[in-house]
């Protein structure tokens, strides 16, 4: 593609999409963080705020030499700075950033930034462009608002729970921060929504993301169902309700394959790849509709268990890849940093780290092709920033 006059600065690097955009962040744990941390990949000036004792996403996961290894890949690209905003200085000292800033990114339970001094109206005053992003777990009214939430239980009350585990035991969870990083999601669009607004009306509004929301939406099929025909889905272990098959299968030696055929078009190549033709005649697989129907799905998944159970799972991932139906072996995080897909698409990156040299981290996601987001540096230890961010708002003559 033709690049046109003026598309790359005097260093020949694209200038990253969001450079230029300062973002404040009073954030603790995942959520918020994550949100700021998709900012940041793409260029925008992310200073976070954490209290004295830090924030607790510090006492995560697994550690090394005392230091948590999530932190380097969550607050990468990010200066942090330590502020009590619970003195009159540190609310001061963060009304002073926020004065310069376009977007603030907070998660306290709804209120906790109000009694800091730092609520949007105060910020608003000071700054009326400003975009406020708030992430909490039932948002910022309704009854239910001042509930504290996390990722985890707001899956509860969002429908999504439920939907977890193998029909005749109690809900599953999946162990990962799923709800945390949808919401972070939708903070980070709703984010760039508003300052899309603020080109056109030169005003700042408030970005309300809640994770019970963030939950609900993934049940978007389900909603109309249920008001229309009374549908209550139960969970259904590995297969997706709805769709057949779309099922975990097993293989000769103990293995598994994830198969998915959602469509007529795949539903007949895979019945040829099986080189059993009568199915595609069977009337209680003739249509996506029937094969749904549970007692058929069951069916179904019988057939094909059987047929899957001949092969080795490698032999088996080569058949069905070979026939086009959409079908893959359940990685480990070992079977991934062996993997030579992840590695060609950067999703495992060498991130510089002042103690271990480096550390291996997620890949930036989306990949845009002529400013792509960057890596600038990987998550600092507590109060790294605070005394060069304190003489630059000094030198500003801001406080």
């Amino acid at each position: 593609m033709e690049r046109l006059p003026g598309d790359l600065p005097p260093d020949g690097q694209p200038s990253p999409p969001l450079g230029g955009l300062r973002v404040i962040e009073f954030c603790n744990t995942i959520a918020g963080p994550t949100c700021t941390r998709l900012l940041a990949d793409f260029g925008a000036e992310v200073i976070k705020v954490e209290p004295p004792e830090g924030d607790p996403v510090r006492q995560m996961g697994f550690h090394k030499d005392g230091l948590s290894l999530y932190t380097p890949s969550l607050l990468r690209g990010k200066r942090v700075v330590v502020l009590d905003l619970k003195q009159t200085r540190g609310a001061e000292v963060a009304m002073a950033l926020i004065e310069g800033a376009d977007i603030v990114v907070e998660n306290y339970r709804p209120g906790v930034m109000e009694r800091f001094g730092l609520g949007y109206e105060a910020m608003s005053r000071r700054n009326p462009g400003l975009v406020m992003v708030r992430i909490s777990g039932y948002g910022q009214d309704g009854p239910y608002s001042d509930r504290p939430g996390y990722g985890v239980i707001c899956e509860a009350v969002g429908g999504v729970r439920n939907m977890i585990g193998e029909p005749d035991r109690p809900p599953a969870r999946v162990a990962l921060p799923s709800t945390d990083h949808l919401g972070a999601l939708y903070g980070a669009f709703g984010a760039l929504v508003a300052l899309r607004e603020r080109a056109r009306s030169g005003r700042g509004q408030v970005v309300d993301v809640a994770l019970y929301e963030a939950a609900f939406t993934q049940l978007e099929m389900i909603v109309s169902a249920h008001e229309l025909l009374g549908v209550v889905p139960a969970r259904e272990g590995a297969r997706l309700g709805g769709v057949a098959p779309n099922n975990l299968y097993p293989t000769r030696g103990g293995g598994f394959v994830l198969l998915a055929a959602n469509n007529q078009a795949i539903w007949r190549r895979l019945v040829a790849a099986m080189q059993m033709p009568g199915l595609a005649d069977d009337p209680r697989f003739a249509s996506m509709q029937q094969r749904a129907r549970p007692e058929n799905a069951q069916a179904l998944d019988r057939l094909i268990a059987d047929w899957t159970a001949g092969y080795d799972a490698d032999a088996l991932e080569a058949v069905l890849r070979c026939a086009e139906v959409p079908a893959a072996k359940i990685y480990t995080i070992a079977d991934i940093f062996e993997d030579p897909h992840f590695r060609a698409r950067d999703m495992l990156v060498e991130v510089a780290h002042p103690r271990w040299g480096h550390t291996t981290q997620v890949g930036i996601v989306p990949k845009l092709s002529r400013t792509p987001g960057r890596i600038g540096c990987s998550g600092p230890e507590l109060g790294h920033d605070t005394a060069a961010v304190l003489g630059e708002i000094q030198g500003s003559g801001q406080r």
